[in-house]
C-alpha cells in the first residue's frame, strides 16, 4: 500500500486510476477546481481528509473513508461505487451517496439532500441524517440508531430493516415494499401511504393521516399520538395501545385500540373490524375487556 500524507489536490482526476492507496492529512481543494479526484480507483482508504470538491469518488471499489469531511461543495461524492465502509465523517454535500452496493455508513453525520438514490445493501448504524428524499428506491436496507430528519424518505425502497431509530419526517415509505420497523418513533404527516408488507413492532407513529391505502400492513403492541382519519382503504392486522382520534374506512382486517374518537364508515367497501379493547395486567394474569364496534364483513 503506498502512503500519502499531508498532499493537497486541486487538478482534475488528481489520483485516477489509483490502486492499493492510503491518504491520511489530505485535502481535494484548491483554485485549480478540479474534479473526479479518485475516480476509477480500487483498494483505498481515505483518513482524515477534506474534501471539498465535486465527485470524487466514482467508479471505486474497496473504499474506506474514515474521520473526514465532505463540504457543501464536494457534489455527489459517491456514485457508482462498491464495498464502501464510511466512518466518521461528514456527508454534507448534495447526492453524496448514489447508485452504490454494499455500503456501510457508522457515526456519521449526513446533510445531503437526495441521499442515497437507488443504493442496494446498505448498512446505517448510529448516524444522524437530514435530507429530502432520502435513500429513495433502494433495496435491503438495515439501520440501526438512526436520527433522520426531512421529507420524502424512504420512498419506493425494498427489503429494510428498522431498529431503534427515530424519524421526523413526511411522506415516508411511500410505496416501499417489504418493511419491518421496531422500537422507533415515526413523526410526520401521510405516513406509510400505498406500502406493502409494512411491520412495525413496539413503535410510535405520530401526527395526522397515517396508513393509508396499505396492503398488508401489520401492528404490533404499537403507540399512534395525534393520529386522525387512519387505515383509509388499508388492509390492516393491528394492536394499537393508545387511543386514536379517527379511523376511516379500512378496507379489510382487524384494529384492535382502546378508544377511538370518531369511527367514519361511509364507504360501501370498508369491511375492516374496529375493536375496543382495554389489557389490565394483574399479578401477572391477563384480563381483556373487549367491545366490538364495527365489523362491517
Amino acid at each position: 500500500m503506498q502512503r500519502i500524507e499531508n498532499k493537497t489536490f486541486d487538478e482534475e482526476r488528481a489520483l485516477y486510476g489509483s490502486h492499493g492507496i492510503i491518504l491520511n492529512h489530505c485535502a481535494f481543494d484548491g483554485p485549480a477546481d478540479g474534479e473526479s479526484a479518485l475516480k476509477e480507483s480500487s483498494d483505498i482508504t481515505v483518513q482524515n481528509t477534506f474534501c471539498n470538491l465535486r465527485y470524487p469518488f466514482w467508479h471505486d471499489s474497496e473504499l474506506r473513508i474514515e474521520d473526514s469531511e465532505m463540504t457543501e461543495l464536494c457534489r455527489a461524492a459517491l456514485w457508482y461505487s462498491d464495498n464502501v465502509k464510511i466512518t466518521g465523517t461528514k456527508m454534507h454535500g448534495i447526492k453524496a451517496l448514489r447508485e452504490c452496493s454494499n455500503v456501510k455508513i457508522e457515526e456519521c453525520d449526513i446533510v445531503s439532500p437526495e441521499f442515497g438514490w437507488s443504493v442496494k445493501n446498505i448498512e446505517m448504524r448510529r448516524c444522524h441524517a437530514e435530507s429530502e428524499y432520502f435513500m429513495m428506491r433502494s433495496e435491503n436496507i438495515r439501520f440501526e440508531d438512526v436520527q433522520f430528519k426531512g421529507k420524502y424518505s424512504f420512498q419506493y425502497i425494498k427489503d429494510a430493516v428498522f431498529e431503534n431509530c427515530v424519524f421526523d419526517t413526511k411522506d415516508a415509505f411511500w410505496h416501499g415494499q417489504n418493511i419491518t420497523v421496531r422500537n422507533s418513533t415515526i413523526k410526520g404527516e401521510y405516513f406509510a401511504w400505498y406500502s406493502d408488507g409494512l411491520t412495525l413492532i413496539d413503535c410510535k407513529i405520530i401526527g395526522t393521516q397515517p396508513f393509508c391505502y396499505c396492503k398488508n400492513l401489520k401492528m404490533v403492541n404499537c403507540e399512534m399520538i395525534d393520529t386522525d382519519l387512519c387505515f383509509e382503504k388499508s388492509d390492516v392486522e393491528a394492536t394499537i395501545t393508545t387511543p386514536v382520534i379517527s379511523i376511516k374506512n379500512p378496507h379489510s382486517g382487524r384494529i384492535v385500540v382502546p378508544e377511538v374518537g370518531e369511527m367514519i364508515m361511509d364507504d360501501p367497501e370498508a369491511k375492516g373490524e374496529v375493536v375496543l379493547e382495554n389489557v389490565k395486567k394483574n399479578e401477572n394474569v391477563e384480563r381483556k375487556e373487549e367491545k366490538r364496534v364495527c365489523d362491517c364483513a
